[in-house]
């Protein structure tokens, strides 16, 4: 079983020096990756309901750049993979997110995860000028749009959103035929849009009773679109408390890999808490 730690780009650990002994210590202690949270503005008094916790309210807003804290930390590290999770895709622009994907994981050797969603606070999109209507159409199309810059010399694209006639990207992904895309997200919506077009699969926070069901989705949706449902890597957010026990139940169900939260907000901590987390868990499972 992979061991993921989230949300590792938060609060002090969006500062160099914690970042990169983060990284570092992750990566010795056999954590499979480290993956980051992305919103790129945060309204103040938002009324949009944050759909993980009982509150509807962020309990940290203060994040870096996904793919820039990436970008950084796969040159102070070696082996450890990075994923996002999730970039908010219909926010971004899929040509120039391509580029920039790709450039990463050719520099970093193959190990970006590109997990994405379609977002839930409309306030954020208001205020850099984005459509919160359709979002997930947008969604859809810009994965293949992606793809397609990934994988051809000159590719063509003509879609709802997105044209573009005979267009270079370059570089290359490592990884072929492109670098994996992981849907995030708790809803049907998401699970159905996982086995119809994603390489992976991860809600966020889902126990292994809520995610059975999103996976008979996921299967479901998959033979629909004629994909076999084992080509969908499941990834499960398990949280802080999860043991060795937990990670039994989610592996019987499919599940590749754990996400647990950070172990810890306190930079001076960070060696005391992966340590424990190697002995209560990773030891156990990996």
């Amino acid at each position: 079983m992979k061991i993921g730690i989230a949300g590792a780009n938060s609060a002090a650990f969006a500062e160099r020096d914690h970042a990169v002994a983060l990284a570092r210590t992750a990566e010795a202690a056999g954590v499979e990756s480290l993956w980051t949270y992305e919103h790129i503005v945060v309204p103040g008094a938002y009324q949009s309901a944050f759909p993980y916790n009982s509150s509807g309210q962020m309990p940290d807003a203060r994040f870096a750049d996904a793919l820039d804290w990436i970008a950084f930390l796969s040159a102070a590290t070696e082996r450890i993979a990075f994923g996002t999770g999730m970039l908010i895709l219909p926010e971004h622009n899929p040509v120039e997110l391509a580029k920039r994907a790709a450039t990463i994981d050719r520099l970093s050797g193959g190990r970006l995860l590109l997990g994405v969603g379609v977002g839930w606070l409309k306030e954020e999109f208001d205020a850099l000028g984005v459509p919160w209507e359709h979002r997930g159409a947008r969604a859809d199309e810009y994965i293949q749009v992606m793809r397609s810059l990934w994988t051809a010399d000159e590719a063509t694209f003509t879609g709802r959103f997105v044209r573009f006639h005979r267009a270079r990207c370059y570089p290359k992904p490592v990884q072929v035929p492109g670098i994996p895309i992981i849907i995030g997200g708790h809803t049907e919506a998401a699970a159905a849009r996982a086995g119809r077009i994603g390489d992976g699969f991860y809600p966020p926070a889902a126990p292994p009773e809520q995610i059975a069901e999103l996976l008979r989705i996921l299967k479901r949706s998959a033979e629909e679109a004629g994909r076999d449902p084992a080509s969908v890597e499941i990834t499960a957010g398990a949280g802080q408390d999860c043991d060795a026990d937990t990670v039994k139940r989610y592996q019987d169900l499919g599940v590749t890999r754990v996400m647990i939260g950070l172990p810890t907000q306190d930079p001076a901590g960070v060696r005391r808490s992966i340590d424990a987390l190697y002995e209560s868990l990773i030891s156990k499972v990996s």
